[in-house]
């Protein structure tokens, strides 16, 4: 076999570092760009970062017709947990027991509770603390379902409901017989097997049932020490002088400037100049890169506005359909371009705060040529199931034949079935109600 060196001419597209980073900052959210912004001060000596006054002026704000900078701050706080259960938890393990052991071993256990309070250990119970056995174990499981709120240290849902029932309703014998013998029924709503195999009326089984949704499935889910978090919006939209207005919220970001200590280096031919000038490029591509995220998500927001325009007045169900494409082309871009721009983007609205790809929905056809967006077929699909007889939920296979009969709509069994899950809509075997 001979080789032969042969030299080859051919073109490749490469994607160069500074192009990299721009697609990446184009993706970011607010919080994200100041947290690269404030990275990049401590990578290069020639950016110096000035921090902002806090305005909330309304005339300050970026609004689409003047688009100037803004300075709101706008929090929006999601969660608050201000208790850490599991501290108490072991403030009560040390007053209810004196003994040293029993301490650690409750202290064991409650530090292998999840956020709902179930205990999770593994079958061998020597890999995960050599120090007690099963016995101590089991002692320490009943130690630890008496010192908390009942359901704790359950290990499945079925025993967190008998405890409850044991701790709190002791004389429900049926509701106790019902959850222990019974449980997969009640999930498969199979009343008349239960009626039967319990030997109770239907009026009964009613009864249980109702009771037992009085229980708490998550007893402890507060037992997580969480923080307070912040969901920080990128865009603001205002009903403002009878008209929508938006912003970015994008006023509180730290000024770039040139550090003045390195500048004058820029014209100087020693060792340093290399580093300098590519510092110097840096500098401005960070610039330029800011700016032109800004200006992508202005001109992107302008076209939202104008075309889903029912919705910003409150009216969350009249979403249009709207693609990315179709955005992608209104203002001369690439698809591409409006997707990452739109990636972990929140939007707040005067009735609410959204993802702003949520904005974006695809369409179904309808009988008489139109379409209909993705998000009014799941609001009518909703709508439908909450009105129906609960005795005899529909099938999907029969809402999808109502929706093309009755409202024009071309959906498939598949779809309607996709959307249901999407809503968190169990199938009609879990919706059913006892027919007493």
């Amino acid at each position: 076999m001979k080789h032969v060196l042969q030299q080859k001419q051919q073109l490749t597209t490469l994607m160069t570092l500074e192009l990299r980073q721009a697609i990446e900052l184009l993706q970011f959210s607010t919080f994200e760009l100041e947290q690269y912004i404030r990275q990049q001060e401590l990578e290069n000596p020639l950016i110096e970062l000035k921090e902002k006054e806090a305005d909330n002026s309304y005339e300050d704000k970026t609004n689409y017709r003047s688009h100037t900078a803004g300075n709101s701050q706008e929090m929006l706080e999601v969660q608050i947990n201000k208790i850490d259960m599991r501290d108490e938890l072991l403030e009560h393990a040390k007053f209810m027991y004196s003994d040293e052991p029993t301490q650690l071993l409750l202290k064991y256990l409650i530090n292998n509770l999840d956020d709902n309070g179930y205990l999770r250990l593994h079958d061998n119970v020597s890999n995960y603390h050599s120090q007690f056995n099963e016995d101590d174990i089991e002692r320490g499981i009943h130690l630890l379902q008496h010192i908390g709120p009942a359901g704790i240290g359950a290990r499945s849902l079925k025993e967190c409901l008998l405890l409850q029932i044991n701790f709190i309703y002791p004389a429900n014998e049926l509701a106790e017989s019902l959850v222990r013998e019974h449980l997969e029924l009640i999930a498969d709503r199979k009343w008349k097997v239960i009626a039967s195999q319990m030997k109770i009326t239907m009026a009964e089984v009613k009864e249980l049932y109702d009771f037992i949704q009085t229980l708490n499935p998550w007893p402890c889910s507060f037992i997580s020490d969480s923080s307070i978090e912040y969901w920080v919006p990128d865009i603001i939209v205002e009903w403002k002088d009878r008209e929508l207005i938006f912003y970015l919220n994008d006023g509180t970001l730290p000024t770039i400037q040139l550090n003045s200590q390195y500048s004058q280096l820029l014209h100087s031919k020693d060792k340093t100049s290399p580093y300098i000038n590519e510092q110097y490029k840096s500098y401005q591509w960070l610039l330029s890169s800011i700016e032109q995220r800004r200006n992508t998500i202005i001109k992107i927001m302008k076209v939202l506005l104008e075309r889903q325009k029912k919705f910003f007045l409150n009216e969350c169900s009249s979403l249009k359909p709207l693609t990315l494409k179709e955005v992608a082309e209104e203002i001369d871009m690439h698809e591409s371009t409006v997707s990452r721009a739109t990636t972990n983007k929140v939007i707040q609205t005067p009735f609410g705060s959204f993802d702003l790809r949520t904005l974006f929905t695809s369409k179904l056809e309808t009988v008489d040529g139109n379409s209909i967006s993705q998000a009014n077929v799941k609001a009518l699909l909703q709508s439908y199931i909450a009105d129906e007889n609960k005795f005899k939920p529909h099938s999907d296979q029969k809402i999808a034949e109502y929706f093309n009969s009755e409202k024009g709509i071309t959906i498939s069994r598949r779809t309607i079935s996709k959307y249901r899950e999407e809503l968190r809509i169990p199938p009609s075997s879990k919706r059913k109600e006892i027919l007493v």
